[in-house]
């Protein structure tokens, strides 16, 4: 009898095993607002819960997020992912960075198709869906900012590698009780600034940064760090689960709390002139004080010249050459914001002194070396096959 008794607990608990699976995932077609197909996939829960929408960096797609999916799943989390239109499975022209149209089809398309994903999601009949959280990698930090900008049933953010807009910024600045998991690398260029610069912007005590030397861009980051996915889940179990749209107060909150002011004047109408100043005073008190990350700025400049501002773009470049006297990527950079101003005898001069700070930089990683190499070529290129 005991023997049999201890036999038939054994076939319980494997049943109760087997029924705690989650279903096999499954590929959807949805239509994008225009009649474009996007693909996604869901991965279900074993039953009803929250939800979670992974959105891929823009060299990817979104099979790179089914290790995680199927981890979440299995934590009672559904999981949708999603292909952008040009990426993957989904239709549409395939996406080039170097086409100018580029960043104008991704802004005007791409939250409508997100939307749509958005919405197919919480209707599914498992989904708890006001208690929905987002990630996303390189540009799906972007996307996924924005998702919670519109949709205030998102509760909890995870953000590797990546940036976002001023209006992302202003939201987390407004929206500071949403609580953020931020990773990256310290050899994914600067990255790591622009991230911390986000998690000072939200100023949640909850929010966490897992910050490695070494590891690489956006997912990338999960095969040196097999234990980054599972920090992910649990952040989600806690943000979605246990405590939705909360986590317990963290250190590294706190460490960067103490750079917020400084961070936030970057973003500011007159924050470059301001900054300028605090170069000044600062390099008074010390000769090699960088009162502000070198990234940041950059990705300021840059956001500038993409809505056409290039009078700011090149202000904010200066500003980092000003800073950063020795990077060739600040003055390729400045050469960039030169060319589109039109001033095209400072623009040649300063990718020249960009080659020639290159050549005995020894900091700068080879495959980003290169990289400033070949645009800083390419320009002076363009300026001499160009007439004036």
């Amino acid at each position: 009898m005991r023997l049999r008794m201890s036999l038939l607990l054994a076939l319980v608990l494997c049943i109760s095993a087997v029924a705690a699976q989650p279903p096999a995932p499954k590929v959807i077609d949805l239509k994008a607002p225009d009649g474009i197909n996007l693909k996604a996939t869901y991965f279900a829960a074993p039953k009803p819960g929250p939800g979670v929408l992974l959105f891929h960096q823009c060299n990817q797609q979104r099979k790179s997020w089914d290790t995680l999916a199927s981890k979440l799943a299995s934590a009672g989390i559904h999981v949708l992912t999603l292909d952008y239109r040009g990426f993957g499975e989904s239709g549409g022209p395939r996406v080039d960075f170097a086409n100018p149209d580029t960043q104008r089809v991704i802004a005007e398309k791409w939250p409508g198709d997100v939307d749509v994903a958005f919405n197919y999601f919480v209707s599914q009949p498992g989904v708890k869906k006001d208690v929905i959280g987002a990630g996303g990698a390189s540009c799906g930090v972007n996307q996924s900012i924005q998702l919670a900008r519109r949709h205030p049933e998102v509760k909890s953010l995870v953000l590797l590698s990546g940036g976002t807009t001023r209006e992302g910024r202003e939201f987390l600045k407004q929206k500071g009780k949403l609580p953020l998991f931020i990773s990256a690398a310290d050899d994914d260029g600067g990255i790591v600034e622009i991230m911390q610069w986000l998690m000072s912007l939200s100023g949640n005590p909850g929010n966490d940064f897992v910050h490695y030397k070494a590891g690489g861009h956006g997912v990338d980051m999960f095969a040196p760090h097999p234990e980054l996915p599972g920090k992910i889940v649990s952040w989600f179990e806690t943000t979605l689960v246990r405590t939705p749209g909360r986590a317990p107060n963290s250190a590294s909150a706190a460490e960067l709390a103490k750079n917020k002011p400084m961070l936030a004047l970057l973003d500011e109408p007159d924050g470059p002139a301001r900054a300028s100043g605090m170069i000044e005073e600062a390099r008074r008190k010390d000769p090699k004080a960088t009162p502000f990350p070198e990234g940041i700025v950059n990705q300021l400049a840059y956001e500038r010249l993409q809505s056409g501002d290039t009078k700011g773009a090149v202000e904010l470049a200066r500003l980092n050459v000003t800073a950063f006297p020795e990077s060739p990527n600040a003055y390729d950079s400045l050469s960039d914001a030169y060319l589109a101003d039109g001033q095209r005898d400072l623009a040649k001069q300063t990718a020249q002194k960009a080659l020639e700070i290159l050549a005995s930089n020894t900091t700068e990683p080879p495959d980003r070396r290169e990289l400033i190499k070949q645009s800083a070529e390419q320009k002076l290129k363009q300026l001499s096959d160009q007439k004036p």
